[in-house]
């Protein structure tokens, strides 16, 4: 029942994301995308980039510090090589991104957090 509960709270914070997202004049070109080597929460576009976003929710803000690390931004990197073609075929920059959201908190965007 936990892992339930988790996962809707996860759809939940990823939509509220894109929603965040598409405020700022974001694009959101796919939710939830599955690759052979993981899942990527958004895809989005703006300007000419294509951004592969991490999305984490923490029930209180001071957690969200320690929400991401390198093993779970490495994953996303690899499963966005593994799909970017499919995103940026008219010669988009790419980039990691990660939103970070907790109750009560304005969402925390980290641009280009993964620089392998």
């Amino acid at each position: 029942m936990k892992r339930q509960l988790a996962e809707a709270r996860g759809r939940k914070a990823e939509d509220e994301a894109a929603a965040w997202l598409e405020g700022q004049g974001w694009h959101i070109l796919a939710k939830r995308r599955k690759t052979k080597v993981g899942e990527i929460d958004l895809v989005a576009r703006q300007d000419g980039l294509i951004a592969f976003v991490e999305v984490k929710w923490r029930r209180k803000a001071a957690d969200l510090d320690l929400a991401i690390d390198e093993h779970r931004l490495a994953r996303v990197a690899a499963a966005a090589e593994a799909v970017a073609h499919e995103y940026a075929a008219n010669g988009e920059d790419l980039r990691v991104d990660v939103i970070l959201l907790a109750p009560g908190a304005e969402p925390r965007h980290i641009t280009n957090a993964w620089m392998p």
